[in-house]
């Protein structure tokens, strides 16, 4: 298992890096002046190249990618201070003369063009909105899709089996944006005086009388369930192809005859086996959901990782941008070998190597 889990991590490394060098690339070819973005388009030429020098931008292309890839990894080589603590924080392990020193710290992912702010603090600070609309996006959609696909499974070739299946290959079909203003204008414009739901809010608001955040769990519904649109068909197909399957297995015939209650034989025997390619992919589509969260955050401006990244990229706020990806990229990393023990635990005939 620790094999495995060092293999893992470190093929996901791999995946890093290369994600970090075709992003740092594309980012770099594109227009725009980072120098005029922090300082003001009427700065003085000094400033800019101060500014320019202090970025590293003033560098050859390639000593700017080593250059990112020395600061946004944990391990990192970095100057030390007088007090020979490192300048970019964390624990220095092994001194390289008075000047260097290999150190253990957060992330570097640099400071925002606009805001000057710490973008591994920026998106840590917008992670949680993501975070809590994704998980439930699952929730609903790993509920619903099990519980409409029973049902299909149950009566197969009915008209309820016959509408499901044709109403989750529409769910499939659909983009999940256009889900998204389809449900926000009728349900959060239209119909807002009867659902009481609106078109943009946040997971918490603030009192403007006593200043006091509260949790609004309803601002949490339209986009959670834009965004679980499609993995609720999915969910919904898999469970049923999967049930079927079972339910036709020499087991499930035997429990019947020996006269065990129709609710029994569904519940504890046939969907119990059902679920395992049902978990596996629920486990993994939430690091999908995350980012596919992106433009649905943007349009009911919910206060999340895609919010602001969008909002980076049209104010080309690079660093924003790359970071963003990078941390969408290692959750991807993550959740994938997570998955992958999931799945080993779930099926006994899956053996970790």
């Amino acid at each position: 298992m620790l094999s495995f889990l060092l293999r893992r991590l470190g093929q996901g490394l791999l995946v890093l890096v290369g994600v970090a060098c075709t992003v740092f690339f594309l980012f770099n070819v594109l227009p725009g002046d980072p120098a005029a973005l922090l300082a003001g388009q009427r700065t003085d030429l000094a400033t800019k190249a101060a500014i320019n020098a202090d970025l590293g931008l003033d560098q050859p292309l390639p000593a700017r990618l080593l250059g990112y890839l020395n600061d946004a990894s944990p391990l990192g080589l970095h100057p030390r201070d007088s007090a020979g603590v490192a300048r970019y924080g964390g624990v220095a392990l092994l001194p390289l003369g008075q000047q260097r020193a290999v150190v253990l710290k957060w992330p570097y992912l640099r400071r925002s063009f606009q805001s000057n702010q710490d973008v591994l603090s920026l998106l840590l600070d917008r992670f949680p909105g993501t975070l809590w609309l994704a998980l439930a996006a699952m929730l609903l959609a790993a509920v619903g899709g099990i519980a409409l696909g029973v049902a299909a499974a149950l009566k197969p070739q009915s008209w309820l089996d016959r509408v499901l299946v044709t109403t989750s290959v529409l769910g499939i079909s659909v983009p999940s944006f256009v889900a998204a203003i389809l449900i926000a204008v009728s349900f959060g414009f239209y119909w807002s005086h009867w659902t009481g739901l609106s078109l943009t809010g946040q997971l918490y608001e603030t009192d403007p009388f006593t200043a006091e955040r509260h949790l609004v769990l309803r601002n949490l519904l339209l986009p959670a369930i834009a965004l679980g649109v499609r993995p609720l068909a999915v969910i919904m197909q898999l469970t049923r192809s999967s049930m079927l399957d079972v339910l036709s297995q020499d087991y499930i015939r035997t429990a019947r005859a020996k006269g065990l209650s129709p609710g029994r034989t569904v519940w504890k025997h046939a969907l119990r086996n059902a679920l395992n390619p049902v978990v596996t992919a629920v486990s993994g589509w939430l690091a999908s959901l995350m980012a596919g969260a992106f433009f649905i955050e943007y349009i009911f401006n919910w206060k999340g990782l895609g919010t602001t990244t969008l909002r980076a990229v049209e104010n080309l706020d690079f660093p924003v941008v790359m970071g963003a990806t990078l941390f969408v990229a290692a959750i991807f990393v993550l959740v994938n070998i997570a998955v992958d023990m999931l799945y080993a635990l779930l099926d006994p005939r899956v053996r970790i190597q």
